[in-house]
């Protein structure tokens, strides 16, 4: 599998914003679905946000409102936009891409469920 890279995480203060883009050194997965997940220290892997092929998404709720998930039309670049950013969404963020459907509600994310996952991109957020 073509592995998937994120950036754009970092260091910054609450009600701040930041953009992370998950790219693939191909354009292999522009029929793919993706999504973001995050992982906070201690904490479980858990879904943030997920788009499909014909640009549908759909989000957790914790982040409805703040964070926008969107891509390039025919590419492989995702990105999340994160606004208004609070302490609690400090968390290593990873993207991933699957053939099907990426169900972000599970209460535990199994990571060798899906195709293909980010190494991540770290957010902190100081209060």
């Amino acid at each position: 599998q073509v592995p998937l890279v994120e950036s754009g995480g970092g260091s910054v203060q609450a009600g701040g914003s930041l953009r992370l883009s998950c790219e693939a050194p191909e354009n292999v997965y522009s029929g793919f679905h993706m999504a973001w997940f995050r992982e906070a220290p201690g904490k479980e892997l858990e879904g943030v946000a997920t788009i499909d092929p014909d640009g549908n998404t759909k989000s957790v709720d914790s982040v409805k409102g703040r964070f926008t998930i969107s891509r390039d039309s025919g590419k492989s670049t995702l990105y999340l936009q994160m606004n208004n950013l609070k302490p609690e969404d400090a968390a290593m963020y990873y993207c991933a891409a699957d053939r099907f459907t990426i169900n972000i509600f599970l209460p535990k994310i199994r990571r060798n469920r899906l195709d293909v996952w980010g190494r991540g991109t770290l957010v902190t957020v100081s209060s």
